[in-house]
């Protein structure tokens, strides 16, 4: 599989991340939702150049034009409920994308809440068949969730090609998703930032803390 880090390059995604990183901007609740659409849409700008295309027929007022347009069934998908904001992001390019949803939450296994399980509890979706997923996770810390995620969507059928989009991802949450993906030629990882730890309770650090609390507000 392929790996994009879009810190290694010079674009604006970096400064939406800085701006999701920043404590001094993080409690403007719908300026942290808008950035995170703003990185969804760049970045599905970016994956829309992989996609396959071909030259079309438009017929304008005065003649016909060509247009080279994509090809592709893509089926857009997110993870409950920090995901959200950036799949509108992404939706907002791939408009006529159908669309999927899962609940996949992690929760502590021990009382030092330092053992983290995935537990999925809903999933929607229409037939992935021969099409192009798209999961968008706004943060990926160990991969369980991911990974889950994806096998939970298989169940409604096997996709062509897929897409794992996330904004900042730990180092050790990449390693695991090569690990699992390893013999997927068919899978691309793209990350706005990739950050090289995990502490303690599997937080990234330095991350930007909860996304799900930052976009929607704390939960009991």
């Amino acid at each position: 599989m392929k790996v994009i880090n879009f810190a290694k390059q010079n674009t604006v995604i970096n400064q939406y991340v800085a701006e999701l990183r920043d404590v001094n901007v993080q409690n403007d609740r719908a300026k942290f939702r808008h950035n995170l659409a703003r990185i969804g849409q760049f970045m599905a700008y970016e994956l829309s150049k992989t996609l396959h295309y071909s030259e079309k027929d438009i017929q304008t007022p005065l003649a016909v034009a060509k247009a080279s347009t994509p090809d592709d069934q893509i089926v857009l998908s997110t993870i409950f409920r920090a995901g959200l904001p950036f799949h509108q992001g992404f939706l907002d390019v791939f408009d006529k994308a159908g669309n999927a949803f899962v609940s996949a939450y992690r929760y502590y296994k021990d009382r030092d809440n330092k053992q983290v399980g995935i537990k999925i509890e809903y999933i929607a979706s229409p037939d992935l068949t021969g099409k192009t997923l798209i999961i968008v996770d706004p943060m990926l810390a160990t991969g369980g969730s991911l990974e889950l995620s994806y096998q939970a969507f298989c169940t409604k059928g096997v996709p062509s090609t897929v897409h794992l989009c996330s904004v900042i991802a730990a180092q050790k949450g990449v390693d695991y998703i090569k690990k699992a993906f390893a013999d997927y030629d068919n899978v691309t990882l793209w990350c706005a930032a990739i950050d090289p730890e995990l502490n303690e309770h599997c937080y990234i650090v330095p991350g930007l803390g909860d996304a799900g609390d930052l976009a929607y507000g704390d939960k009991l």
